[in-house]
């Protein structure tokens, strides 16, 4: 069974302050002691906090309630209450966190960002020690604690990589994943092997290059066929594109078409990424040739040629992702 989660709908509570506490003190030789009801504790915050070490929101499938504590309520000698503890929510980066009802976006974790304290803990109430006055040397007042927040929210995961690899199923992303990274997606020779979007590591002398594997696409996967739409997201989030074509396929000259309209369809921002057109499977019979017309048909790209199986042109497209992350 597949474990990845992309989506999420949660439940976040911040915790109410604790209450002001109506107490006077009684000391030995002070008959008649002054007010000395503490304040209630503060109660707790929700946080949300970045995790570069989550890939998923799978944490989030069998927990969808986060409560922080409740504050404690003040007591007599002008004690106050302990503040409530706050309820952190990792999340891994490339995470949005969306209001349920209207859709609109509330925070969008990139691969850097901050912790953000969504809903701030209630405030502790006043004890009696802040009510004496000259006219009132003995108050019976003291303030309830404020309530918490609550809120539902939709939390959506879109992948940050700096290239994307995008292709009908069976072109050979995984294979490329696999040879390139320390990725190990899973390979068959059938469609639709790659059910989850995979990320590896290309190390280039000092530098590393994230690659993300993309579920393959197909004709109208924009308007919800195949399996690829709940992916079209995660291509949004990559810097470059990397279309690969396979060259033993009969639709190796259209491929490229169909793929960008699909992207264009679900985000036309998706066409302005810089990308490269890489026909796959060289090592098969007659690719050499349908690789020369594929670049003559789309003239205003670039287009190499590699094979994952005999290692043919893998060192050229090294070069190119160095250059795509860099434009990206």
């Amino acid at each position: 069974m597949e474990k990845f989660a992309d989506e999420a709908l949660i439940e976040v509570s911040s915790g109410s302050g604790g209450n002001g506490c109506v107490a006077f003190r009684r000391e030995k030789y002070v008959p008649r002691g002054g007010p000395a009801g503490g304040d209630g504790g503060r109660g707790g915050d929700v946080v949300f906090t970045v995790r570069r070490n989550l890939r998923t929101l799978s944490h989030l499938r069998y927990k969808q309630s986060f409560k922080a504590e409740n504050g404690r309520d003040g007591e007599g000698g002008g004690r106050y209450g302990r503040n409530g503890a706050d309820v952190i929510i990792p999340l891994p980066p490339g995470t949005v966190l969306k209001n349920t009802e209207t859709g609109d976006l509330i925070r969008d974790f990139g691969e850097k960002a901050d912790d953000f304290v969504f809903l701030k803990g209630g405030k502790g109430g006043w004890g009696n020690i802040h009510f004496k006055s000259p006219v009132n040397q003995a108050p019976r007042k003291a303030l309830p604690g404020q309530r918490g927040e609550q809120a539902r929210l939709r939390v959506e995961l879109r992948i940050i990589a700096d290239i994307g690899l995008v292709g009908f199923p069976n072109a050979g992303k995984s294979s490329l994943l696999d040879r390139f990274t320390n990725a190990r997606p899973k390979i068959a020779p059938y469609p639709f092997t790659t059910k989850i979007p995979s990320l590896g590591v290309l190390r280039v002398d000092d530098r590393d290059i994230i690659l993300a594997d993309i579920p393959g696409l197909i004709e109208g996967a924009s308007g919800g066929l195949g399996l690829g739409i709940r992916f079209l997201k995660h291509i949004s989030r990559t810097r470059a594109l990397l279309f690969l074509v396979d060259l033993s396929a009969d639709n190796f000259l259209e491929a490229f078409r169909v793929l960008c309209a699909e992207l264009e369809a679900f985000s036309p921002a998706m066409l302005h990424k810089p990308r490269l057109i890489v026909g796959t499977k060289l090592d098969l019979e007659g690719t050499a040739e349908r690789l020369g017309e594929l670049a003559a048909h789309y003239p205003q790209e670039k287009v190499l040629g590699i094979s994952v199986f005999s290692g043919t042109g893998l060192g050229a497209l090294t070069g190119e992702l160095v250059r795509l992350a860099d434009l990206g």
